[in-house]
């Protein structure tokens, strides 16, 4: 029998590289964000058409991420996460060698379809290892390595730029996905989770990208072609005809893409909608932030990347206590005050910040209390969805929580460049700070979905006699 040191030293180091490989792939939801203007000028694309090189990684990043949850239960978890890496490090080869934008946007698709495998695959190997009451905690630590790879990849970013070329910012990833491969053979040990096999529905993951991707498109591209465009209001319409399709496909489909019944518990439902809401106004945030600071106050690619590292900064010191006091006291009571104090900060650039720079008096605070807001927001929601699964369904439920926050990511930078359109020197200030109120009140509106979904979740539990599994109507108030 392992002592209690041993398997200690083992989930520390499943943590170690499961942080590791959440670590990589979020960093390249945003890392591509500094290069914006130089892969423009490089490949003489528009930001509009930019967009897509963001939106096709995370478009595929949502679609694959449920069935890969449910691949990495049925046909192994370390074998998943293993070929997810070594994809990955593949398709971040060819984006970094990509000789156009077409094949750009082609191969981010592939890396996002790739990442899709690592994510889920890497939580449910790390969950069995800690027991219920540490849950949270690991959770929280997992999930701030997304967080503040997300958050810091505009600086990554910008230092590659500066000294290499934009295409390193790709080409990076190639080194360190084969090392962890490499260790991950050797420190992971095989598990699975559900008895009976078998790919997803193919028809359904289809959907899953086809619809959210018909609404960015429509979003992205309205104010170019006009809102009355019947491009723009074919796609609306398709995508909204999609989603009855899908739903009816999930429920009659033998291996459905999503398994619907998951939302019949009620704090993952609430969850989900929550990291929904909150990952539009990040990753809109984000994006918007790089492109003021190049674009209003002429900031170097380099120093715009510094301005903003604040804030990583500060979610990477949250993140953790906020874990613990997630197990102390539920996760509403941390959610709600990180999702409000995120949209503060948006409140501050929208009031504060104008055409001249004052970064230490106007910019620095709200960096500080945005680092607060997501620290305190992203891990916890998804830690909040992951709290509700008993441990056979932590792949695929965790999955499907993942691909809630990049559909978040999709609509948020469709969002930002329909609301900030073709801005002008004149009127550059005034149209962020409109893009910065609207992220407020979407910021708010996250914090308010978990607020008006009763009592905290978490608070003043005991932990069952087994943590393998615990009774979920106990956990999350199963309906």
């Amino acid at each position: 029998m392992l002592s209690d040191s041993y398997s200690t030293r083992r989930a520390r180091r499943v943590l170690a590289l499961s942080s590791v490989g959440v670590f990589i792939v979020f960093l390249d939801t945003t890392i591509v964000n500094v290069a914006f203007a130089t892969i423009g000028r490089a490949l003489h694309a528009s930001t509009a058409e930019l967009a897509w090189a963001l939106n096709a990684y995370s478009l595929l990043f949502a679609a694959v991420l449920v069935p890969a949850g449910r691949l990495a239960d049925a046909y192994g978890r370390k074998r998943v996460f293993q070929l997810g890496l070594v994809g990955f490090g593949a398709a971040s080869a060819v984006c970094g060698l990509a000789p156009d934008l077409a094949v750009l946007i082609a191969a981010r698709a592939v890396q996002g379809a790739f990442a899709a495998l690592v994510v889920p695959s890497s939580l449910s190997l790390l969950l069995p290892e800690f027991p219920l009451r540490r849950r949270a905690t690991a959770i929280g630590t997992w999930g701030a390595m997304g967080a503040v790879a997300a958050a810091t990849g505009p600086t990554i970013g910008a230092l590659l730029v500066e000294y290499a070329s934009w295409r390193w910012v790709f080409l990076v990833n190639v080194p360190v996905c084969l090392v962890a491969a490499a260790v991950g053979a050797r420190a992971l040990a095989e598990a699975r989770g559900l008895e009976a096999g078998g790919l997803p529905d193919p028809f359904g993951v289809l959907l899953t990208a086809i619809g959210p991707g018909l609404f960015s498109l429509a979003v992205t591209e309205g104010p170019t072609w006009g809102w009355g465009d019947g491009r723009v209001v074919g796609s609306l319409g398709l995508g909204l005809a999609l989603v009855p399709v899908f739903l009816w496909r999930s429920r009659h489909a033998a291996r459905p893409a999503i398994d619907l019944d998951l939302f019949r518990v009620r704090r993952y439902q609430v969850a989900n909608a929550a990291m929904l809401v909150f990952a539009v106004a990040f990753f809109a945030a984000l994006l918007a932030g790089v492109l003021f600071l190049q674009t209003v106050w002429h900031y170097s690619v380099l120093r715009a990347a510094l301005a903003m590292s604040p804030a990583p900064l500060v979610a990477a010191v949250v993140a953790r206590p906020a874990g613990r006091l997630a197990d102390r006291y539920g996760h509403r009571v941390v959610i709600v005050p990180g999702a409000l104090c995120y949209s503060a900060a948006a409140v501050l650039l929208a009031t504060t910040v104008g055409a001249s720079s004052h970064w230490t008096s106007h910019w620095l605070p709200a960096s500080l209390l945005s680092g607060v807001g997501i620290g305190l927001t992203l891990p916890t929601l998804g830690s909040a969805a992951a709290h509700a699964l008993p441990p056979a369904r932590y792949a695929v439920g965790s999955a499907v929580s993942g691909s809630f926050r990049q559909l978040g990511g999709v609509l948020g930078v469709s969002l930002f460049v329909a609301l900030l359109g073709t801005p002008t020197a004149v009127t550059a200030v005034s149209d962020f700070h409109r893009v910065w109120w609207v992220l407020a009140s979407v910021a708010a509106m996250s914090g308010l979905i978990f607020l008006a979904s009763g009592r905290p979740a978490g608070a003043g539990r005991t932990e069952p006699a087994s943590a393998e599994q615990p009774a979920v109507p106990a956990v999350d108030g199963q309906e």
